[in-house]
């Protein structure tokens, strides 16, 4: 097959090889997918450069968790029906070598979930670590309905796929953008009230809307954004922060303490089984009724992945998915 690999870490360009490995089998309990479309996260560069000291997990890796494709082949206990099925991945390489980026990847049965067929491999590649991640972030402190969610960097990939989420869940969403310009990028279906971050007050906009706060917050930047999620929580708040700009973050500890805010931090990697199984039911029916879309940024071959990380490094606009095999 064709695949791409590392065997050091460092910049994309001088590691990563594109060439011919030996088809995978699936052992049992797994099925090998023909992969179509391969997502790439910020998660995949950072362990193909070595960030926050991390080593080589093993001797090679094939990059990328995320993918959509199609079934081929099954191992020992698992039913012949599988083999045709679409489906998305999610968990491809965390803790295994091998990910998506290459025409055929092996991965846990229940790791390759059923892809409705009128959702395009696009969709399906996005629904992976962003997918699980924002369900987490939204979902984790139990339902949203009736509750007002604000998520930070809405129109991230997994900032997007929050707001669909807890719209989907019977939530008011509010919303942040980093620039005035970007407001009419909202969509004012899936929000309904978005403040830009570059402008003068941000907490008193979002609070001239909801006068008792957010009951839930969903945070990318929390070394950025720490204060304004302080002024803007209501009593027994959540922050749900997957992400921050500086490594030991400052917190106003005393003020959330006496407004009694609870700060979760999630890691994707380490999800509890069954939240990650139910994040990958819910994304799959939110996603049917047309509840998610995700926002195609860059396209590249699998022989053009180095590009393709250099692009998510970059921090450009959009999910970044490699066309691995063309479909049939």
């Amino acid at each position: 097959m064709l695949a791409s690999w590392y065997d050091e870490q460092g910049p994309a360009a001088d590691v990563l090889h594109v060439g011919e490995l030996p088809d995978p089998r699936p052992g049992p309990g797994e099925v090998r997918v023909r992969v179509t479309v391969s997502g790439v996260n910020p998660g995949d560069t950072k362990k193909r450069r070595g960030w926050l000291g991390s080593s080589m997990p093993y001797p090679r890796v094939i990059p990328h968790s995320d993918a959509a494709g199609v079934v081929d082949a099954v191992g020992e206990g698992i039913g012949e029906h599988r083999v045709g099925q679409r489906v998305w991945v999610y968990g491809a390489q965390s803790y295994r070598p091998f990910g998506t980026a290459a025409q055929y990847t092996v991965v846990p049965d229940h790791q390759a979930v059923p892809l409705p067929d009128h959702l395009g491999d696009d969709l399906g590649a996005s629904l992976g670590i962003p997918g699980i991640t924002a369900h987490r972030t939204v979902f984790a402190d139990g339902p949203v309905d009736g509750k007002l969610v604000l998520v930070h960097g809405v129109l991230g990939g997994v900032g997007s796929l929050a707001a669909g989420l807890a719209r989907w869940g019977g939530a008011t969403v509010l919303a942040t953008v980093r620039r005035s310009a970007d407001l009419n990028r909202v969509d004012p279906a899936v929000v309904s009230h978005a403040v830009a971050l570059d402008q003068e007050d941000p907490a008193s906009a979002i609070r001239a809307y909801t006068p008792r706060g957010v009951d839930r917050i969903i945070e990318v930047a929390l070394s950025d954004n720490a204060d304004l999620d302080n002024a803007i929580a209501a009593n027994n708040a959540v922050i749900a922060a997957y992400a921050t700009r500086a490594d030991r973050t400052e917190i106003p500890f005393w003020p959330l303490l006496f407004n009694n805010v609870t700060l979760r931090l999630l890691g994707s990697d380490d999800f509890p089984p069954e939240a990650r199984r139910q994040a990958t039911r819910d994304l799959t029916s939110a996603a049917a009724v047309g509840a998610l879309t995700v926002d195609v940024g860059a396209r590249y071959p699998l022989e053009d992945i180095a590009k393709a990380h250099d692009r998510v490094d970059a921090g450009g606009r959009g999910r970044v998915l490699l066309t691995v095999n063309v479909p049939r």
